[in-house]
């Protein structure tokens, strides 16, 4: 298990070039004397942006022992697309390819976990927030069912969510987190992460249905390739979502119409119908690579994830390989509410994020 000292040693290495840090409480982690008999004790993690340590994920985790070591980059204020930060030291860099963004609004948070400064850290995803920074990092990010835990998100569009290097900090994060999680009470019917096999089947949908013009083949391929490896693909052509975008803007601007209720109502059925008949959903996580600094130049990297943050479903982003010119892929799947426990055994069928180079390049 990484050290709080071998993490902040880290930090000190790497983030003036990633910045992926707000601030480092460096005097305040090192001097941390948690209960050696805590499940998490001295475990080094992260916080989502300056306010994530009053988060309850925050809270829970340092009460079983872990160590809060920093706040991680956000994006800087003006800017209508999240998919980058703004660290201490500038703008955060993904640590795959330093001419491309992170992803975001968790940006700092996957770069942090992706480096190797840290093996977790907190996240929020409203729209994908979570999951495409994982998925443009080459990590795991999961985000919660709604209503699972307590989110400042009044609209509902935004859950708490984690970051991490390996399917044992997601478990980690959501035994630690979720009120009864592994006891059948919170984690879903499933109970913990390690009750059983997987689910042989799931549906895969590249597009869902809509989201086809902003499809990168080579995303797309190896998405599809990494689900295969751990379950056999059913294919549904007559599968499809209608696109949410005008529903999560509504919602998102509290001026719902009777119009996007109702495409929020189909969305609902047709989901409750898939997970009637199939426990996952598997779908690139975003429809391209990561972007330049520039912008996403009118795209949505939101096309594949936000879906989910209107219906409320929990869904992981797992590390699915890389795109030929080196940019990491994200394999997204989606199961019923109320079933982390079967997106943690998912993730535990990928064994461990690959280690990024020292330096971006």
């Amino acid at each position: 298990m990484q050290t709080v000292d071998a993490a902040l040693d880290r930090i000190a290495a790497l983030d003036p070039v990633l910045c992926a840090f707000l601030e480092v409480w460096e005097e305040q982690a090192r001097s941390a004397r948690p209960d050696p008999e805590l499940p998490l004790a001295g475990l080094p993690f992260a916080v989502k942006g300056r306010a994530g340590i009053r988060s309850r994920a925050a809270r829970q985790l340092i009460a079983a022992g872990a160590v809060a070591v920093g706040a991680t980059s956000v994006p800087g204020p003006g800017t209508y697309w999240q998919t980058w930060g703004m660290g201490a030291g500038g703008r955060t860099l993904n640590p795959y390819r330093g001419d491309r963004t992170p992803g975001g609004s968790s940006a700092g948070s996957a770069v942090a976990v992706a480096a190797g400064m840290v093996p977790l850290a907190t996240g929020s995803d409203g729209a994908g927030s979570v999951r495409i920074p994982a998925a443009w990092c080459g990590i795991y990010g999961l985000r919660t069912t709604r209503g699972l835990l307590p989110s400042p998100d009044r609209t509902g569009l935004a859950t708490a969510g984690v970051l991490a290097r390996s399917a044992a900090e997601v478990e980690a994060y959501l035994r630690c987190v979720v009120p009864g999680y592994g006891h059948g009470t919170a984690g879903g019917a499933d109970g913990s992460a390690s009750d059983g096999a997987l689910p042989v089947t799931g549906v895969w949908s590249a597009d869902l249905g809509f989201a086809h013009a902003d499809l990168d083949p080579d995303v797309v391929a190896v998405a599809r390739r990494a689900a295969a490896r751990f379950v056999s693909l059913e294919e549904e052509p007559d599968f499809a979502l209608r696109d949410p975008k005008d529903a999560w803007f509504a919602v998102r601007g509290e001026r719902e119409t009777v119009a996007t209720r109702a495409l929020r109502r189909d969305n609902d059925v047709l989901l409750e119908q898939l997970f009637g008949r199939t426990r996952l959903l598997l779908t690139p996580t975003a429809p391209f690579p990561p972007h330049g600094h520039d912008g996403p130049d009118g795209r949505y990297s939101t096309a594949l994830t936000w879906a989910f943050n209107v219906s409320g479903h929990p869904a992981i982003s797992v590390p699915a390989g890389f795109t030929p010119d080196g940019c990491p892929v994200g394999l997204q799947i989606v199961s019923a509410f109320g079933t982390e426990s079967l997106l943690a055994r998912a993730a535990a069928a990928f064994g461990p994020c690959p280690q990024p180079p020292p330096r971006p390049r």
